[in-house]
């Protein structure tokens, strides 16, 4: 499981070392070993000693003003599910952006394992249309395309913010081919899910992961779906979390799915859902290709030659204006990050915090 992974570092981040101002560079060590990591309860323990977390407490103190110099509403980072570092109110409330797509294949999880969920099941065998009605070609799309956002189906969605705008002409492309990140696809898996399991997504949310995770700051009331329905019947549904409880889902996955003892998520779906599917040099539109990234269930994976080091097995979940939840195996470490949409924190200046804790780790030369 990718969270066994346990990576030796070779090399020190002597550039970044530098850029930081020097002074604490560090001699690269393994992290703690996962069997002695913690869960929290009511809230979150801390990290006494970042030296016997394997980091430099100086190291993480100058990442402060780098935070402040950006448009980080809150950051969070956990190693072994004790707090190694926060900065900003990380117990307000607001909404994920795309990061809910992240969590919709989380939730989607114990319904395939029991059988509820058929991925394999096609828009036709479901009886889906929409408003400008779907394709022949478009109605062979499985709900297994959609997740993996590799439906064909280029039908407006109900809300802006993917690349639909890049799509190939409507009935072009054969379902489970070509990788387009489409909200039609996104949103469609959310009415898919609700229709099989006959349950209200956020009901689910609540039930399957909120209430075992024990969210510190959960609020069902709030929660309630958007977008235009003249475009699409397919409505977004939006989530909103506090950084906290984010990096409690983080910290879900990177234990693959256990909770204090419990199993929340089937065996191995954590992995499933954060493999590659759509490698980085498959990706669409074609700027996309060769970058950091491909593609899995709604989560995006670190993968190809474009990976930094220390990197390798990383995912992210990944939302507009700066809100991100990442995990690190090779260092134990989950990362939620919010940005207040007033503002926005472009992904070059949150892997400006994500290098810099890395940098930090100096294992057992410390």
């Amino acid at each position: 499981m990718k969270h066994e992974i346990r990576v030796k570092r070779l090399v020190a981040l002597t550039g970044l070392v530098l850029a930081l101002g020097a002074g604490f560079a560090c001699a690269p060590g393994p992290v703690a070993d996962s069997t002695e990591a913690v869960y929290p309860t009511d809230s979150w323990e801390r990290v006494a000693e970042p030296a016997a977390a394997g980091f430099s407490a100086e190291a993480l103190d100058a990442i402060h003003p780098y935070v402040e110099g950006i448009n980080t509403s809150a950051v969070m980072a956990v190693v072994g599910g004790r707090v190694l570092f926060e900065h900003g109110p990380v117990d307000s409330l607001s909404y994920l952006a795309s990061v809910r797509k992240s969590i919709l294949a989380m939730l989607y999880g114990n319904y395939v394992e029991d059988g509820t969920i058929d991925l394999e099941l096609t828009l036709e065998d479901l009886g889906m249309d929409d408003v400008q009605g779907l394709l022949p070609i478009e109605r062979r799309a499985r709900v297994l395309d959609l997740v993996t956002a590799r439906s064909g189906v280029y039908h407006p969605a109900s809300n802006a913010g993917d690349n639909l705008a890049d799509a190939p002409p409507r009935g072009s492309q054969e379902p489970g081919i070509y990788y387009l990140y489409s909200n039609w696809d996104f949103n469609a898996s959310g009415a898919v899910f609700e229709q099989l399991t006959g349950r209200n997504i956020y009901d689910a949310l609540e039930a399957d992961l909120a209430l075992p995770l024990g969210f510190q700051d959960w609020d069902r009331s709030i929660h309630r779906k958007s977008g235009d329905e003249t475009r699409s019947r397919n409505l977004a549904y939006h989530m909103t979390l506090s950084t906290r409880d984010m990096a409690r889902i983080g910290y879900l996955m990177l234990r693959d799915g256990m909770w204090d003892g419990e199993r929340i998520l089937p065996d191995g779906w954590a992995e499933r859902i954060t493999s590659v599917v759509t490698p980085s040099e498959e990706m669409n539109p074609e700027g996309l290709r060769g970058g950091e990234f491909g593609y899995g269930y709604m989560w995006w994976v670190w993968d190809g030659p474009a990976v930094p080091e220390g990197f390798e097995g990383a995912y992210s979940g990944r939302g507009a204006y700066g809100q991100f939840i990442t995990v690190i195996p090779s260092l134990d470490m989950v990362v939620a990050h919010k940005t207040v949409p007033q503002n926005s924190t472009p992904w070059a200046d949150y892997m400006g915090i994500l290098t810099r804790l890395d940098a930090a780790h100096c294992g057992a030369d410390c």
